[in-house]
C-alpha cells in the first residue's frame, strides 16, 4: 500500500499548489492507494469551509485531518459530525462534535487514520498517548496512520516510540517546518517529526512576514495575511506492507510549484 500524506495546506496558495503538483507527483511515484492531507489551515489560513473541503476532495484527496484550527470556521463545525472523511483530534474532551478515528476502504485496501493533538506548548487536552491506546482497541484494520498535530518534536518522537510496532506510521504536523528525521523505527513504524507545509514559504510559516513582524515588535494582536510567494508542496510518501501493516519506507517531498 502506498500513501501520500500532504503537509498542512495553507490557504488558497496551498490549495492551488496541491492541484498543480499532484499530477507530477503521481507521475513520479505511481499509484497512491490513499491521499491524506492536513487541512486545518486550508481556508484563508485558519480552518475549513464546505467549499474548500469539496475543492480538496475534488483534487483526489481522500481524507482530511485537523488540529487546533479545525474549529475556527464556526459554520464548518457541523460537518465534523456529518462528513466522515474529515477528522479532528480525537483527544478533545467527550461531547465535542466530530471524530478522531476513521476507517476507509478503497479498491480492496483498508486504512485506519487517527488524528491526535499534542499537549506540550499547546492547549491542555486529554492525554494523546492514552487516547491512542484506547482507539487502537477499536481498529479493525492492518494499516494504521496517525497524524499527530503537535508543537514539540520530542512529544512526536515519544508518540512514535510508544506506538512502534502497533501502527504503520506516525507523521507530525502543525509546525509548518519540514524536518529531516524520517525513518522506520525498529518495530516497523514509519515516522517523521513534521511533514511540513504546502503553500507560500517566503514568509513566516505560511503568513507574509510583513503581517507577522509587528506582532513580535509590539506584542499586540495583528491580522496575518497568507503568503503566496515561493509556493511549495511538502509531503511524505509512505509504503506499508498491506498484510502485516508494517511501515516499509518513508520519503520526503519538498517541491516548488
Amino acid at each position: 500500500m502506498q500513501i501520500l500524506f500532504i503537509g498542512d495546506i495553507m490557504g488558497r496558495p496551498g490549495r492551488e499548489t496541491v492541484a498543480r503538483a499532484l499530477p507530477s507527483i503521481r507521475s513520479e511515484y505511481g499509484h497512491f492507494d490513499f491521499i491524506v492531507a492536513n487541512g486545518e489551515n486550508s481556508a484563508g489560513g485558519r480552518g475549513l469551509t464546505e467549499k474548500v473541503m469539496n475543492e480538496l476532495f475534488s483534487m483526489g484527496i481522500d481524507i482530511l485531518t485537523g488540529g487546533n484550527h479545525i474549529w475556527d470556521k464556526k459554520n464548518f463545525v457541523p460537518f465534523l459530525d456529518s462528513e466522515t472523511r474529515v477528522l479532528r483530534p480525537a483527544n478533545y474532551p467527550e461531547g465535542n462534535p466530530g471524530r478522531g478515528l476513521g476507517i476507509y476502504e478503497k479498491n480492496g485496501e483498508k486504512l485506519a487514520v487517527i488524528n491526535l493533538q499534542g499537549r506540550t506548548f499547546m492547549p491542555p487536552l486529554d492525554c494523546p498517548f492514552k487516547k491512542a491506546e484506547k482507539l487502537l482497541e477499536q481498529v479493525d484494520a492492518t494499516a494504521i496512520l496517525i497524524d499527530f498535530h503537535a508543537e514539540a518534536s520530542s512529544e512526536k518522537k515519544a508518540m512514535a516510540c510508544w506506538l512502534d510496532g502497533k501502527v504503520s506510521a506516525v507523521v507530525g504536523t502543525h509546525t509548518h517546518v519540514q524536518t529531516a528525521d524520517e525513518e522506520v523505527l525498529p518495530g516497523g513504524t514509519a515516522f517523521i517529526s513534521d511533514v511540513g507545509m504546502t503553500g507560500g514559504h517566503a514568509g513566516v510559516i505560511g503568513m507574509t512576514y510583513q503581517s507577522v513582524i509587528p506582532r513580535f515588535l509590539y506584542g499586540t494582536p495583528t491580522k496575518f495575511d497568507v503568503c503566496d510567494e515561493d509556493v511549495r508542496i511538502q509531503a511524505v510518501v509512505i509504503n506499508i506492507d498491506s498484510e502485516t501493516g508494517r511501515g516499509m519506507d518513508i520519503r520526503r517531498i519538498n517541491t516548488s510549484c
